[in-house]
């Protein structure tokens, strides 16, 4: 299945627990829902040590990893997911790559700076370093990565770069959800052109 069918619309959201009390209550509603259809998202994940104590918390909650199907799936948005993204794969079914704050933590550039906002940019070298290396890593552990954030929205071009990265899908607003998903589309028919030319020339 091609990655212009997962393309949605909206902006990415997680639930952000404030208190360990919270859990009962948060199994208590996921568990009247389908588990295979339905994937936990854990948000800024700074350490594996931190990874390990909230895996352990949701499983002693009854939201245990892989069991009746749920999968979990950690936000990548800061460089110590990308720079220890095979041990997160171990511990992840998935990264959702937030390309808002990664860039702002991989360029310290604060976001919402309006003396800054010309330093603010998804498409600078170091943080297209950053989504490549951990869509490797994450591929190579057989791990789903998807990315939601302004980049594909705002510049239609950077759709290009996830495609030829291999990325899963991609979360978009909805107003930019037809455009990017034939930039997408026409990106992907060029990738598979340019492979069966690169194969056959080496036939």
């Amino acid at each position: 299945m091609s990655l212009a069918s997962h393309i949605a619309q909206g902006s990415c959201r997680t639930s952000r627990l404030t208190h360990i009390n919270d859990l009962p209550v948060l199994t208590l509603k996921l568990g009247r829902i389908d588990r295979q259809i339905m994937i936990v998202m854990i948000p800024f994940c700074r350490s594996i040590e931190e990874a390990d104590r909230v895996l352990d918390t949701l499983a002693q909650n009854g939201l245990r990893r892989g069991e009746r199907g749920l999968q979990v799936y950690v936000m990548c948005e800061i460089p110590s997911n990308v720079i220890l993204a095979k041990s997160f794969a171990a511990r992840f079914d998935g990264f959702s790559i937030g390309s808002n704050d990664l860039t702002q933590l991989t360029l310290g550039v604060d976001r919402d700076s309006a003396e800054l906002a010309a330093l603010f940019d998804e498409q600078n070298a170091a943080v297209e370093w950053m989504i490549r290396s951990v869509i490797g890593a994450a591929h190579e552990a057989q791990a789903k990565v998807g990315l939601c954030g302004q980049a594909p929205s705002d510049h239609p071009e950077f759709a290009d770069f996830l495609v030829g990265c291999g990325i899963d899908s991609i979360s978009v607003s909805p107003n930019s959800f037809v455009a990017v998903k034939r930039r997408v589309a026409a990106a992907e028919r060029r990738q598979d052109h340019e492979r069966q030319h690169g194969a056959a020339v080496a036939w």
